[in-house]
């Protein structure tokens, strides 16, 4: 069997990864700690609890499988919290990875799929971010990520690990089967926030920053489905079982919205209102994140089939009105 061990499989990504996957011929090991993700999340194949940092347990996991490859999304990734707690996120992003890079090479796996972000560039305003844009990140969260991906370059050049990384922008959306999806806790993104508060499950979505250099004064973001997203991994992947080289890839639309444009659009989509309060800045946070994803689309032949607004939107309501993991 083609085993792929996907750390972080319980959480929002690496759930719906796990399920292309499976629809891609492979067999996807989740192996996550639970802290921030969901065993019922897992059901596309084995569950393995462990944590990053046991190496004893990681070990195990790859002599019981024989992974062909490793997908890994297990990371921290709270901006606010990487400004205040930075030293969280050294230890658990970047020594939890060495950790599973070490295991990965001393057991032979030498394919390496990581999901970085785009988080590692900064803030470059008005410029359209590729992959050679200089890397200069604003909080904990992007550095760990960067020095990750100078991690993997190092352990190619001693050992021949081969990685595909991806740099993706804002994430959203859900699966259209609505068999996983988008939830955390607590909740930090800007899609189920807004959801939450149209549903009346928050007394309203908060604003941050409403003095930013935009057209509207809130920010910038680039948003891709999550399903176009991880049909992407599954790309790379296949990029790196074919011997290609070692790659880096942007994951986005080209298109940015702000924050009022997306509650715009909620309301077309829900027939709802969204009720806000308009709150300062939030440290850490950039004006605008747009995506240059030329390379994904001539390289890796990807086409994003479901990141337009509304589809973002529609199919993260249909998972928000069917309910969640702890009920």
């Amino acid at each position: 069997m083609n085993h792929v061990l996907v750390t972080g499989g319980a959480g929002y990504i690496g759930s719906h990864a796990c399920k292309a996957l499976r629809s891609a011929g492979y067999v996807p090991v989740t192996y996550d700690n639970l802290v921030t993700g969901w065993q019922d999340a897992v059901k596309f194949g084995p569950f393995e609890q462990g944590d990053l940092s046991d190496r004893a347990r990681l070990d195990q996991v790859f002599q019981t499988y024989d992974p062909v490859a490793v997908m890994h999304f297990a990371a921290l990734s709270q901006v606010g919290e990487a400004m205040s707690q930075p030293g969280l996120y050294w230890r658990n992003n970047v020594s939890g990875s060495l950790s599973l890079i070490e295991a990965a090479v001393d057991n032979g796996c030498l394919d390496f799929v990581f999901s970085s972000t785009c988080a590692t560039y900064g803030e470059h305003d008005n410029v359209v971010l590729d992959e050679s844009t200089p890397q200069q990140p604003l909080n904990a969260y992007g550095a760990s990520k960067r020095a990750i991906e100078d991690m993997l370059g190092d352990f190619e050049a001693a050992h021949g690990l081969r990685s595909v990384i991806f740099r993706y922008f804002n994430v959203a959306g859900a699966d259209p089967d609505g068999e996983v999806g988008e939830f955390h806790r607590p909740e930090t993104h800007l899609v189920p926030l807004m959801l939450d508060a149209i549903d009346g499950k928050r007394d309203a979505l908060t604003v941050f920053g409403t003095d930013y250099d935009t057209p509207d004064g809130t920010c910038i973001r680039d948003y891709v489905h999550v399903c176009d997203l991880v049909d992407a991994h599954v790309l790379g992947l296949k990029w790196l079982q074919d011997g290609k080289g070692s790659q880096v890839f942007n994951l986005g639309t080209g298109s940015g919205f702000s924050v009022r444009e997306v509650i715009n659009h909620s309301r077309s989509v829900t027939n709802r209102d969204v009720p806000i309060v308009e709150g300062p800045r939030r440290a850490g946070d950039c004006t605008k994140l747009v995506s240059g994803s030329v390379r994904a689309e001539q390289e890796l032949g990807w086409s994003p089939k479901r990141s337009k607004l509304d589809i973002m939107i529609a199919d993260a309501w249909r998972w928000h009105q069917t309910g969640h993991y702890d009920k």
